[in-house]
Parts: C-alpha cells; structure tokens; sequence
C-alpha cells in the first residue's frame, strides 16, 4: 500500500499567516503540522509516499521535507496544477500509484494515535474503499456517514445542516485502483458547484456501481488545527499528553523550571521561569522572562522581559519589554512585538508574518 499526503491548498481560514506561509509548515507544539501526518503513515508501515503541492510551492515543500528519508519513506512530489477539490488531489496521483491500493491523509489532520489499525484492517478485509468516521460533535461542518438498518454506508453528506447521527469523516481515505473509474466515461462525477471534485462524490459512485465501501471508527484522538482556536487547542493537547522531554540546552541556576519541558539546541535561557508544558526550540533566547505554561516557541525566538502564556511563536519571533500578559496567540515568523507604556493586562494576538505590533 502507498499513501498520499497533501501539502497544498489555500489556508483560507489561517490567512493572515497563510498569505506567505503554507498551511502545513506552521508549527503545532514546536513541530511543523504536515510532520504529524508523515509520522503516522510511517508508524503505519507505508514506505512509498506521494506530498502533493500547488505551483509555485515546490522548492518550500522539498526543502522543508527532503527525499523522505528523516522518517525512512520515499517521497515523490506530484503537482496539483489547481486546487479543484480533494478528489482532484488523488486524481493526479494515479500514474503514480501504479495499481496500487492507497491511503489518501490529509496534510493537516492529526490522527494522535496512529493509523496502523485502519491501515492493517484495510488491507485485511480488502474492500474497495473505506471511510474512517470519528464521534464529533460539531459534525455538520464536516462529511457525515449515513448507514441503512443492516449498517452499510449508504450515503456521505457533505457539511449537513441537520446531521443524521454523531459521526463525522475526518481526513483519511481508502482506496483501491477501482476508484480511478470515477472520473472517466459518460456517468463519471463532475465538479461541485463551486467547481470542485468534492471527497464524497467518489465514495458516492462507488457505491451506486456496486463496490465494496467499508466504514471503520477512528476511536482515538483526532485533531484538526484548521483554524486559530483549533490550533491553540491542538497545541495546548500536544504538549500536555505527547510532549517529548529533551534538554540539550543546560539551564542555569537563575532560571527556573516548573513542570514538563523541551529545550533544544543552543539556548540561552537567563533569570526566568519556565512553566510546563512548554516546547522550546533550537537557538532561542530568553532573558527576565516568564514562558508558558502551554506555550510552544519555534527555532530562532528571542524573547526578553515578558510573559507569554498559552501561544504559539512562529520560527525568529522578538518580544521585547512586554510588560503585560501575552495569552491565547498565534504569532508568525519574524514577527516583532513591543510595547509603548500603555497600561494593559491581557492581549490576544493572531499576527501573520514579518509583522511589527508595538502595544
């Protein structure tokens, strides 16, 4: 089995950030997101991986992931010329995939818990395409799977406003070569009104031909950062329960470390407090300062006489003489944030790249 990863689309609802940065390279509790799903499909056993890419991302993509080998997979990247829908993503995958059946992980969901029981019962039972559906509260803002008595798929509605049940379809799919069918001859699926291959259409045809769609729940933890409250959460989840504890920078005796905590490479950390869960990465300095808890800080950050709570910095983030409390944040790389004696308690800060906020 191989799999496909996709690294491409639009961030809409992550712009301002997204404006220059890919969605997938923001960090989530200091690792970039698109990390998360190459992860999992390793842990999984899959070694042949196709990253999709938009034009013009090429050179970022390759060089944020390489060849594939840091995880011991092969990478190929295949263009997706327009973003016409996630069906469409696949699509452009079949020459690629050579008959082989295939695990379509979307590149910003986050599947906590790996995916190797959904793999290993896919390429058990064989169906031609099978669903994964997780319980979810707010599932009519996603794809819902609809069952008859006997508990068969029977349809997949897209973002329904009264949603039949409590399951919801999050961003991983099944297929065998079969599904490639779909998109050829005189009653092939066609785009969406908005001009797009949506997921469902497939599965839909398939089932309307008479093949064998499998359904199975997802019964661990699902996260799916695609918005700002979405990625505090995620963020505040991974450090608390999946948090790897490294200090590979030796903190000194003025400074203060309370809790869980992962201090990468050539740090330099002076007269502060350190409240874990924190992720702190490579090259980063913080001096008279209070961090975290729940904070994730990216490589390059520089940090001094502030506090920062429940954030997350972007790679060559500077705070500086921040005397109030940075909390509930998103800030991007490069960004810089100061202040100008204005008496403030609490802020909260969704700030795109290479941005000066002086407060």
């Amino acid at each position: 089995m191989k799999a496909i990863i996709s690294a491409g689309g639009r961030g809409t609802r992550m712009q301002p950030l997204t404006f220059s940065t890919n969605k997938h390279f923001i960090p989530v509790a200091n690792k970039p997101l698109i990390f998360y799903p190459i992860e999992t499909v390793a842990e999984a056993g899959i070694k042949d991986v196709a990253i999709t890419y938009n034009p013009g991302w090429l050179e970022s993509v390759i060089s944020m992931l390489g060849d594939g080998s840091r995880w011991g997979l092969k990478f190929e990247y295949i263009l997706q010329e327009k973003p016409t829908g996630l069906a469409n993503i696949f699509q452009v995958c079949e020459e690629y995939l050579s008959g082989s059946p295939f695990v379509f992980h979307l590149g910003d969901n986050i599947f906590v818990d790996g995916i190797k029981k959904q793999a290993e019962h896919f390429e058990r039972e064989k169906p031609n395409a099978m669903v994964t559906m997780v319980k979810y509260r707010d599932n009519k803002r996603l794809g819902v799977p609809v069952f008859d008595k006997q508990g068969h798929l029977v349809d997949y509605l897209e973002k329904p406003e009264n949603p039949p049940n409590e399951y919801a379809i999050p961003g991983l799919y099944f297929f065998d070569s079969n599904v490639f069918s779909c998109f050829k001859g005189q009653d092939r699926i066609v785009p969406s009104a908005r001009g797009e291959y949506e997921i469902n259409a497939p599965f839909l045809w398939l089932i309307k031909h008479g093949f064998n769609v499998g359904v199975i729940e997802y019964k661990g933890k699902w996260l799916d950062p695609g918005k700002f409250d979405d990625w505090l959460e995620s963020n505040r989840y991974l450090l608390k329960n999946k948090l790897d504890e490294k200090m590979e920078t030796k903190v000194g005796s003025d400074s203060e470390i309370l809790g869980r905590a992962s201090i990468g490479k050539r740090c330099k950390i002076r007269n502060s407090v350190i409240k874990g869960p924190v992720s702190i990465g490579n090259d980063v300095v913080i001096e008279d300062s209070q961090i975290g808890p729940h904070t994730s800080i990216y490589d390059g950050s520089t940090i001094i006489s502030s506090k920062v709570e429940d954030t997350v910095l972007m790679g060559g983030v500077k705070i500086f003489n921040v005397k109030f409390l940075i909390k509930g944040s998103l800030i991007g790389t490069g960004s810089e944030v100061s202040e100008n004696g204005e008496d403030r308690e609490t802020f909260e800060l969704f700030v795109g790249e290479k941005s000066q906020v002086k407060i």
